[in-house]
């Protein structure tokens, strides 16, 4: 007897010792090493392994010890998908960077940046086990994956979407994911995008706000943004999302950075448009004396800016995204 489509069921699907059967959610705690008291962290996962077949999307935050909004916007994600309903399955880890997130630093104990460190490799430093482990549990059963971050340092971010916006596909994803500012971004040697899409995996980058915080409103456009992506997959349907506005899309973007060190006065703010020759800030010495303008290179829109006024020369001031357009969803 032929099995129809709607009546096929999906396959089991099996991380760490954690097996997960189709129609049912799971959560597995996968070891990763021991610190100096023998006390073992865990890599925390959870599993929504839906009935019916589909495709398996993963999610993945704090990559970055310090960038916990992928936390929240996960956790929102999870607690919206129903695996009776769902076609395909979620893998979501929430808190990549385990070592990272308990002592608040964006590096792993031994200084290293987990997301210079993918693919990895099972006897190499603890960067390079934690990467290979989420690359085979993870990433290698999965079709797609969508990687939670925020600005680093003393920066923020307005939400945005990093990707091959040249390939026809992952820009109609985030497209759809419709987070106001789509940009076009490299691949960067060693980061979780870059391994990923090397095993022929597409991979959206989700960037907002700053470290060491939860941004209420990056938080909302991620949730929306991951439900949409989802919806658009024809994993499941929620009614009740807002419509986004058009996503502006730009095929490249610069730092507009000092000149000078001193006290810094940002003059622009996020999602705003400046123009070529446009002061974005002024710097001064304590007492206001002297004050520098720093005026924008070329057309843009500002995507990121710091929030330290104290500078030094050459420092990161404003972030620009050029020839930015408009893309309807």
């Amino acid at each position: 007897m032929t099995v129809s489509a709607a009546e096929a069921r999906n396959r089991p699907i099996t991380v760490g010792a954690v097996t997960v059967l189709p129609g049912s959610s799971r959560r597995s705690e996968i070891p990763v090493a021991s610190l100096p008291t023998g006390t073992w962290l865990s890599l925390p996962v959870a599993i929504v392994n839906g009935r019916r077949p589909g495709p398996t999307v993963w999610l993945s935050g704090v990559v970055h010890g310090d960038e916990i909004n992928g936390v929240a916007i996960i956790r929102q994600v999870m607690g919206r998908l129903d695996p009776q309903h769902l076609q395909g399955a979620v893998i979501a880890v929430p808190i990549v960077n385990v070592f990272g997130f308990v002592n608040e630093s964006r590096y792993l104990p031994d200084r290293r940046d987990l997301n210079r460190s993918f693919p990895g490799s099972p006897r190499g430093s603890l960067a390079a086990r934690l990467a290979h482990l989420v690359m085979t549990e993870v990433v290698e059963q999965s079709d797609l994956g969508i990687d939670l971050h925020t600005a680093a340092g003393h920066n923020v971010n307005i939400p945005h979407i990093r990707g091959d916006m040249t390939d026809p596909a992952t820009r109609r994803l985030a497209t759809t994911f419709g987070a106001p500012f789509l940009l076009h971004a490299r691949l960067r040697d060693g980061s979780l995008r870059e391994a990923a899409v090397r095993r022929g995996k597409q991979v959206l980058v989700y960037e907002g706000g700053q470290i060491h915080r939860f941004d209420a409103g990056v938080i909302d456009v991620g949730v929306a943004g991951i439900l949409r992506t989802l919806q658009s997959l024809e994993m499941g349907s929620w009614d009740d999302l807002p419509a986004p506005d058009p996503s502006r899309v730009a095929m490249s973007s610069s730092w507009v950075r000092s000149r000078r060190g001193g006290i810094a006065d940002i003059l622009v703010d996020l999602g705003e448009h400046v123009g070529q020759g446009e002061p974005v800030a002024v710097i001064a010495d304590a007492f206001g004396s002297k004050p520098t303008e720093v005026r924008a290179r070329f057309d843009g829109w500002v995507i990121g800016r710091t929030l330290n006024p104290l500078v030094g020369h050459g420092d990161p001031l404003v972030h620009l995204a050029a020839d930015a357009g408009s893309l309807q969803t």
